[in-house]
């Protein structure tokens, strides 16, 4: 599998003058971590507002499903990161237990997981959750776990769990902007090593379209260089094929504007969009830049 930087070398843009360095995937997201979530990425705001829609549908999914189960739910956010999502989590399930409290039965402990390959972000992601859990609304959220793992090697990632996955699986992984990154046939197999039977899989991806053109980076703020880590061009077919040659089946995200018959969300940047995401995203109106899509492995 080409990686983006083959495909992109293969027609090069000589009318971008600014230098390129490429590095490992963990070197690059522990230079990007300092500012990851100020450097006006569109992609990542984009990504942003629709978590926000998907969390209530997904953690829903996830409580019916398993809430006749007593003891231990684990929740995952694979690839974390800074904890730009797993806040967003928290949030979600702060409002959603507040909401549905007469009927919430079990399970009696939420443990909440967040994983990443890059201690940079990790540290960065300590002091956002921290900072975060500190708020009237979110100070009786789970305590969440972080920890490292590579994903590039799935028979490897049970072995590096946290102790509450180990034994059961996660019932709900929720992984953004993080395939990108990996082989999508390793992926699939290394989050299914996370989980539990029938637990649900909400994966968020840069969508083809834009990886044809562009990949994750940023610029050094001290060189002026763009930094970019390996990322791979994963068309919305190749990941469903994966996924259900993992033991993955695609779940509807009900009620959601823009969703495919192959249960797939995706979205392109209109004008409108654009202003709301920043001046970044101006140059990618009219073209998909990014798809969810919503799995359950299969029991």
């Amino acid at each position: 599998m080409k990686t983006i930087q083959e495909l992109l070398a293969e027609k090069p843009n000589d009318s971008d003058p600014q230098p390129v360095q490429y590095v490992g995937t963990v070197e690059a997201y522990d230079k990007w971590a300092e500012v990851y979530d100020t450097d006006g990425n569109f992609l990542q705001r984009l990504d942003t507002i629709e978590m926000r829609l998907l969390l209530p549908i997904f953690l829903d999914r996830v409580y019916t499903r398993f809430q006749a189960q007593s003891g231990q739910l684990t929740l995952l956010d694979l690839g974390c990161g800074t904890g730009r999502n797993t806040i967003q989590l928290l949030e979600a399930l702060a409002q959603y237990r507040r909401q549905n409290e007469k009927d919430i039965t079990s399970p009696t402990k939420v443990d909440v997981v967040g994983l990443d390959a890059s201690p940079g972000m990790l540290d960065v992601a300590r002091s956002a959750i921290q900072t975060s859990t500190q708020r009237e609304d979110l100070k009786s959220s789970p305590e969440v776990t972080l920890d490292t793992i590579d994903l590039r090697h799935p028979a490897t990632v049970r072995a590096q769990l946290p102790a509450s996955l180990q034994s059961s699986g996660a019932a709900g992984v929720i992984s953004t902007l993080v395939l990108e990154h990996i082989p999508a046939k390793a992926f699939f197999e290394a989050a299914s090593a996370t989980m539990a039977p029938g637990g649900y899989l909400l994966v968020t991806n840069m969508h083809a379209d834009m990886g044809m053109r562009s990949q994750a980076g940023f610029t050094d703020p001290q060189t002026g260089v763009k930094i970019r880590p390996t990322s791979y061009c994963h068309s919305v077919s190749e990941v469903l094929a994966a996924a259900e040659e993992a033991g993955f089946q695609v779940e509807d995200i009900v009620g959601q504007e823009g969703q495919g018959q192959d249960g797939v969300l995706e979205r392109d940047v209109d004008e409108q969009l654009a202003e709301k995401l920043g001046v970044r995203a101006k140059k990618w109106v009219g073209i998909r830049v990014w798809f969810g899509v919503c799995f359950s492995k299969k029991a």
